[in-house]
């Protein structure tokens, strides 16, 4: 069980004094703006901001305060990158929240070297190694994505209820490609299905015919590739195509985006794959905000990324404070129920209940529902590639 501490209160004192005396409190956005996850989060940062942005114009957080963001670049694969831009928000930015980091690993390393030492709230909307479920956290990082323990066993399922009963496996040589290849190959063998060969591969090399041809000669009905689209997934699916090594694919949620249609389209047809997703009221409603505002509301944890800055700020109002060691404990409070149930763009609502003493039920745009220590319960939109489009199947 994650250890709940106090955080140190000469910093407490600062982040409060600071928010209070200025009447702005200030968030960090802290996504991989570079890196191999750049096109995800071209989506994801904007709709973290519009839920601050919403906050802020509302007035009605303590007493009237305004919110900024304060954006910084995780990279997504640069710990100490991630780590100084971490401690730049906190030491020179002075934000009382954390909307990040974006991938696992510089997640765990700004959790445990700027995070906890500083008593800082992280909550991601992206991270998803079944590490950081118990992960020492001093109950202060949260995450609004499932982790992939539960996406290996929804990727099993899927593959299984298809038929395919042997797959080859290759995953990006990182923490995030190893939890999922693992929590996956453990799930799909229980299952009675067969992993010929599970390979990592490295990003950003210009040729991946070897690594293909070690998957080609395993065999397997279908290759599954938990990697990263913007990087050497695209070139594993290019390899495979040009080489007629494999001819259809399962992509984890790393390997969704808009390049599977304009970069591959028809040549893919009959792939599968799964993204967190739900068909649920406020999944709709941040489709249609983000059309409004000019992001893509149905890419990868973009409603995860509106619901983790919702949340922090929540939290605050249900605390009455922007002290990160004293509204940690509510965020799991204004994420479940009892309470009024509160979808994207009611924020200026849920304040206003929380300011009057009511409670509220966080649904925001992923049906959240905060379990064990502080992470999603989790839901997937299941799609299959079909005439070159990513076409919803159902959802689980």
């Amino acid at each position: 069980m994650k250890k709940i501490l106090l955080a140190s209160a000469a910093f407490s004192l600062m982040a409060t004094g600071t928010a209070m005396a200025a009447g702005d409190v200030k968030i960090g956005v802290l996504l991989g703006y570079t890196g191999p996850i750049e096109s995800l989060v071209a989506h994801m940062g904007p709709a973290a901001e519009l839920a601050i942005k919403e906050v802020s114009d509302s007035g009605a957080l303590l007493g009237g305060m305004t919110v900024t963001a304060v954006k910084a670049d995780s990279t997504c694969i640069d710990s100490g990158a991630a780590t100084a831009a971490a401690e730049r928000l906190i030491t020179s930015d002075k934000v009382s929240g954390i909307v990040g980091a974006a991938c696992s690993g510089v997640t765990g390393a700004v959790l445990q070297n700027v995070a906890r030492p500083n008593g800082m709230v992280m909550i991601s909307p992206s991270a998803t190694s079944p590490a950081l479920s118990t992960a020492e956290d001093d109950g202060l990082f949260f995450r609004t994505a499932p982790s992939d323990a539960r996406q290996g066993q929804v990727m099993a399922d899927i593959l299984m209820e298809l038929g395919i009963k042997s797959v080859a496996v290759t995953y990006t040589n990182n923490d995030y490609g190893k939890g999922l290849s693992d929590s996956f190959e453990s799930a799909y063998k229980a299952e009675g299905g067969t992993v010929t060969i599970s390979a990592a591969h490295e990003d950003g090399k210009a040729d991946y015919s070897a690594e293909v041809g070690a998957l080609a000669s395993a065999g397997g009905d279908r290759l599954v590739i938990a990697g990263y689209l913007d990087q050497g997934g695209s070139g594993i699916i290019r390899s495979s195509l040009d080489t007629g090594a494999f001819d259809t694919f399962h992509f984890p949620d790393g390997m969704y985006g808009a390049k599977l249609e304009t970069d591959f389209g028809t040549e893919i047809n009959g792939s599968t794959g799964q993204v967190p997703g739900t068909d649920s009221p406020g999944a709709a409603i941040i489709k249609k905000m983000g059309e409004a505002n000019g992001f893509d509301g149905t890419s990868s944890f973009v409603p995860e990324s509106y619901d983790a800055a919702a949340l922090i700020l929540l939290a605050m109002q249900a605390a009455n404070s922007t002290d990160p060691g004293v509204y940690k404990n509510k965020v799991m409070e204004v994420a479940n129920a009892p309470g009024e149930k509160i979808y994207p763009g009611e924020l200026g609502k849920a304040l206003k209940i929380l300011a009057d003493g009511g409670d509220i039920d966080y649904v925001g745009g992923t049906a959240v529902e905060l379990i064990g220590g502080g992470e999603s319960a989790g839901n997937y939109r299941q799609y299959e590639i079909k005439d070159g489009k990513i076409t919803t199947v159902k959802y689980r």
